[in-house]
């Protein structure tokens, strides 16, 4: 009985947590409404890694973090829009990065573009972006000597990653989601995305759900 009461109280802990760590704005509604398709881009990353390797190595794997990122949240919102829980679609990340590199946008120079630039660009309203801070790589996995102790303290610290929308008419940040990365978090990029996003969830502004219950809200 203890364990079970123990658990929950982390899992509530761990959801309060999450929820404070979102901001969204009092001028969604309006800024989003008509949005159909957003695109989800690569992740700008910063490598802090222990191991001395050359510059050029370091940005190679920053850039293979950053598409690691974007794969695993096309992945997650896939999984979800089967069972329609969501009121927009999401572009190809393979559209998406073959635009870009039509148009001489690469992962060394996306960071130059706005956000309206970019939406223009693919041809939708609003873009997913962000930014990840690591001092391990992330999608070779989380390092092994799992502790129990630790997971529940939220020790070992890894990095922070950053998730946000902006709206593509107006460049505005619409929503945002902040959340360090430790051995909580997940085994590898596509866990970490998985379960962050769940616990964000019940925030998430395009879930049909949450749309639908603001809507009679205001009515």
């Amino acid at each position: 009985m203890r364990n079970v009461l123990f658990g929950t109280l982390i899992l509530a802990s761990t959801f309060l947590y999450a929820q404070k760590n979102i901001y969204e704005s009092d001028k969604f509604d309006a800024l989003s409404d008509g949005h159909q398709v957003l695109a989800i881009v690569p992740f700008i990353t910063k490598l802090d890694l222990k191991e001395e390797i050359s510059r050029d190595e370091l940005k190679k794997l920053e850039e293979k973090e950053g598409y690691a990122v974007q794969n695993a949240l096309e992945t997650y919102f896939s999984q979800r829009k089967k069972k329609k829980k969501f009121s927009v679609e999401f572009q190809n990340i393979k559209n998406t990065n073959a635009l870009l590199s039509q148009n001489g946008i690469s992962y060394t120079n996306i960071d130059v573009y706005t956000t309206k630039q970019l939406s223009e660009l693919l041809g939708v309203d609003g873009i997913i972006s962000g930014s990840l801070d690591l001092n391990i790589l992330l999608s070779k996995g989380i390092p092994e000597g799992f502790s129990l102790i630790d997971y529940f303290l939220g020790d070992a610290d890894y990095g922070r990653i950053g998730v946000k929308i902006s709206d593509g008419r107006t460049g505005k940040l619409l929503w945002k989601y902040e959340k360090k990365i430790n051995k909580k978090s997940g085994k590898n990029t596509n866990d970490l995305i998985d379960r962050m996003m769940k616990l964000a969830a019940r925030k998430f502004p395009y879930d049909r759900e949450k749309r639908r219950d603001r809507k009679k809200g205001k009515n």
